[in-house]
């Protein structure tokens, strides 16, 4: 069995690197890039050079500097964009009984633009859903093991609000932005339109943020829509950079040497690489390379759980245990 789990760790330890290095950075390159385009006159491959700079001057710091960094951007980001995010509700609050019922039939299949295509959506619900909060991927599970707690049932428990924040918050908040204020569109499988709210905007998906926010904030939501894409991406390949580093120290148990550092120095050139490749590309083609590394990962995290549940059940219950001691 430690034979299995440690073959177990060293395939997801490669998928890992593999992911986070290339098809997952993509991802998060193309959508800054799409949203500046969309608000300065700043071409992908701009972007894509600039993001790629802007990366390579913290990850060669190492992992140190990556949460220096974070910690600082982090937290500003996200309550700036939340409170942009809650005015603009408030702004179409008259809309919003009309929005939930939507959702709710639209849901359900009840409405028939919807009820053709009620299995894809939530396909894309699903797979959408794992790249806002990471849960069931694994690699929360390495940010976590880096924490400084008195009891690992603590991070667990940290890391499982986390994705009440990601999911029920920010993407529950940017849902109801563009919902209320209209500016989205449905397409099929194929690309062909089924509902044009805002035909203009096609399929860019930054694009509807970026109008629903300009609906009250007019000539400021699209730059500050850009400019928080920006530093979400940006903290986001600082993460991707994380995992993939640690799947290679993992690699090669800790012991430092000329191999695992040769390959760190290419990981890094392949992550920066990705970062313009994902800039200069259309959308469609970066998600599904996305969809692939998410796919690998989730089905060798799902073993892996079935392996790991009873230690963690029995972390927990060990916690609880000590707190309500403590409460006596």
């Amino acid at each position: 069995m430690g034979l299995g789990k440690r073959w177990l760790g060293v395939v997801f330890a490669v998928i890992t690197l593999v992911s986070c290095s290339f098809f997952l950075v993509t991802v998060q390159s193309n959508g800054a890039s799409m949203a500046m385009k969309n608000s300065f006159p700043v071409p992908p491959l701009a972007t894509g050079i600039g993001l790629a700079v802007l990366m390579g001057i913290v990850v060669i710091g190492g992992v140190q500097r990556i949460a220096k960094v974070a910690s600082i951007l982090t937290p500003f980001m996200a309550l700036g964009y939340i409170v942009l995010a809650l005015v603009v509700v408030a702004f179409h609050i008259h809309d919003m009984p009309a929005v939930f019922a939507s959702i709710f039939t639209n849901a359900f299949g009840i409405q028939p633009v919807a009820g053709g295509i009620i299995g894809s959506t939530i396909a894309m619900g699903v797979k959408r859903g794992i790249f806002s909060n990471e849960a069931g991927q694994g690699t929360g599970a390495i940010v976590s093991a880096s924490a400084d707690v008195d009891h690992p049932a603590q991070q667990g428990l940290a890391q499982a609000f986390s994705v009440y924040v990601d999911t029920l918050l920010v993407c529950t908040a940017t849902a109801l932005m563009i919902l209320t204020s209209g500016t989205y569109n449905i397409l099929d499988a194929n690309g062909n339109m089924l509902l044009a709210k805002a035909p203009e905007l096609g399929n860019n998906y930054a694009g509807f943020t970026q109008s629903a926010v300009d609906s009250v904030f007019a000539g400021f939501g699209s730059e500050f829509v850009s400019v928080a894409m920006i530093f979400f991406t940006y903290t986001t390949i600082m993460a991707y950079y994380f995992y993939a580093e640690s799947s290679i120290m993992y690699l090669f148990r800790g012991k430092e040497n000329k191999k695992e550092r040769l390959c760190i120095r290419i990981l890094q050139a392949v992550l920066l690489g990705a970062v313009v490749f994902g800039a200069v590309h259309e959308a469609d083609l970066v998600w599904k390379m996305g969809d692939i590394g998410v796919g690998l990962m989730a089905w060798v995290t799902v073993v892996s759980i079935l392996f790991l549940s009873p230690k963690a059940f029995a972390s927990l219950k060990e916690f609880e245990a000590q707190v309500k001691e403590k409460r006596k």
